[in-house]
């Protein structure tokens, strides 16, 4: 267990884009339980790597961006599931990521997921040439299922996000209720969905790089946490 600052967390970012085959292009990956903090420490060190490097120096690539459409979920039965493994295109996500360590001549434009539309949405966030540190953060990123061992092979490492149950279980119970839930409906979806997916998460930490907990991170100016 690393008890980590935020400016501790971004010199280990920093040293990862310097060092060993720091001329080829380096993921990072995070991941953790929902309500975690994985989207706004991923956030956060994209935020200082690019004070530090310059502003197209890196990248924030999150596995929600594949997260299947509402529409999808209906034909799948899978909307009360919504944010468990099979409610991803997890192979897309892959796909992106290998495309982000052999593409270094173009733009890349990456998804996200729009909280208040409660859909994925295309090319929020774009990979530029010049980036050399990309960011990438969801929570499967550590399991042993198929395809994610591919995505785990991309990454120069994976941290693991560490917060107790008892802050992220307040963090999605706010979640809910602010995207429109009403209370009772908001804690059934903690304990019917959120808790046996994070369970699912802790399983796969063993094969994480390292583990860190921190506390609130300031998030950029004009974002907000997706996590």
């Amino acid at each position: 267990m690393h008890d980590d600052n935020p400016a501790a967390l971004t010199a280990q970012a920093l040293r990862l884009l310097h060092g060993p085959g720091s001329g080829s292009r380096t993921i990072l990956g995070l991941t953790g339980p929902p309500g975690a903090g994985k989207s706004t420490l991923a956030r956060h060190l994209v935020a200082e790597v690019r004070r530090a490097e310059g502003p197209t120096s890196a990248a924030y690539l999150p596995l929600d961006g594949f997260h299947l459409s509402n529409g999808q979920l209906d034909r799948l039965g899978l909307r009360h599931r919504k944010g468990a493994p099979a409610t991803f295109d997890a192979h897309g996500y892959v796909a992106l990521l290998r495309r982000v360590t052999e593409d270094r001549f173009r733009e890349i434009y990456v998804p996200d997921f729009d909280r208040d539309l409660d859909e994925p949405v295309a090319a929020r966030h774009v990979v530029a040439p010049q980036a050399r540190l990309i960011v990438t953060e969801g929570n499967y990123l550590a399991s042993t299922d198929t395809p994610w061992p591919e995505a785990r092979g991309l990454l120069r490492e994976l941290w693991y996000v560490d917060t107790p149950d008892a802050e992220r279980e307040i963090r999605l119970l706010q979640r809910h209720m602010a995207g429109g839930r009403p209370e009772t409906e908001a804690r059934h979806r903690v304990t019917s969905n959120d808790h046996p997916n994070g369970e699912y998460v802790k399983a796969a930490r063993a094969f994480c790089t390292r583990t860190v907990r921190v506390g609130d991170l300031p998030l950029p100016p004009g974002t907000r946490s997706v996590d």
